[in-house]
């Protein structure tokens, strides 16, 4: 995305990190949590949305700069959100909690991921590195 367009603030912060994050996560506890330590660590704008079609009408609205995806959503996975993310060339994770139990289409298979529960630490590693070797292609 280009961080000169109107009214969209700059790709990433003074920390380097994002500014604005998208996380897609259908336990409403977790969203929060993650929600409030992206705010800790200094990212000012933070989304979320629980199911596919939220999270492509909030990538519609306003496409993220980095977004951290639940493969695995209540009825449904996030790889539709994976390849819209892709095609606008967002760098994003995924976050699994199916430790290796997970089978990833072959496109997605050496995206980045983060088995649940995550540590802050592992986080903030995924962010530091959100514009480097994140993006596929």
């Amino acid at each position: 995305m280009d961080a000169t367009q109107p009214g969209r603030p700059p790709a990433a912060n003074s920390a380097g990190l994002p500014n604005d994050v998208l996380i897609v996560e259908d336990d409403a506890l977790i969203a929060f949590d993650v929600k409030e330590t992206l705010f800790e660590l200094g990212v000012p704008s933070v989304r979320t949305a629980a199911s596919v079609s939220r999270a492509l009408t909030i990538i519609r609205e306003r496409a993220p700069d980095f977004a951290l995806l639940d493969v695995g959503l209540i009825r449904e996975k996030s790889f539709a959100v994976a390849e819209q993310l892709e095609t606008l060339k967002i760098p994003f994770v995924f976050v699994t909690g199916y430790a290796g139990g997970t089978t990833f289409p072959a496109r997605f298979a050496s995206r980045p991921a983060l088995d649940k529960p995550y540590q802050r630490e592992a986080l903030l590693a995924v962010l530091n590195n959100w514009r480097g070797g994140l993006k596929n292609g």
